[in-house]
């Protein structure tokens, strides 16, 4: 009986201490995040598991508003391995003061994006969406820190949610720097 007592000791032991060490050792990803889509639902990341993922702050009145025409034309060229979430921000400029139903039919109308679009949010400030706290910290995303500075900065993502690179505004979707890493 004690045997028993111990044996079943050891496997508990063991189990907790396997399951303690799978948390410290597991890297962060951004599969835990599910945000508001601009079609209605909710954009689940877990879904896009073994995809690269490129996460973009846009607005629709900024000198970078054409970037979307190239955020389609990758998102069209690379989507068997490639999804592009574009995070609709009003935090610089008001240059994305619209409703949501305003941003949906000027980035179909004008740009057709076919690419996922969240809710507006906020990607700086007080008020920014965790999924922003999540890629701008390296406490978070393990990776490293990142300052938002103006519309269409890019953030990277492996086929394992795990973020490998971070572009600012200027850095094109069709640039070598960005299709590189496809």
């Amino acid at each position: 009986m004690i045997r028993l007592i111990l044996a079943s000791l050891i496997l508990i032991s063991f189990a907790f201490t396997s399951n303690e060490n799978k948390s410290v050792t597991a890297a962060p990803t951004i599969y835990n995040f599910k945000i508001e889509s601009l079609e209605g639902g909710m954009i689940d990341f877990a879904s896009f598991k073994g995809k690269k993922i490129l996460i973009v702050n846009t607005a629709s009145k900024c000198g970078n508003t054409p970037q979307y025409a190239d955020l389609q034309a990758l998102y069209e060229k690379f989507k068997d391995k490639l999804v592009i979430v574009g995070f609709p921000a009003n935090n610089f400029g008001g240059q994305e003061a619209g409703s949501n139903m305003e941003i949906k039919e000027f980035c179909t109308g004008t740009y057709k994006v076919t690419f996922p679009l969240t809710t507006k949010i906020s990607v700086k400030g007080d008020d920014m969406h965790p999924i922003y706290q999540w890629l701008t910290s390296k406490e978070k995303n393990g990776v490293l820190d990142a300052e938002v500075k103006w519309n269409f900065n890019k953030f990277l993502l492996n086929e394992n949610g795990e973020l490998i690179a971070y572009f600012g505004s200027k850095v094109l979707p069709l640039s070598e720097e960005i299709i590189s890493k496809l």
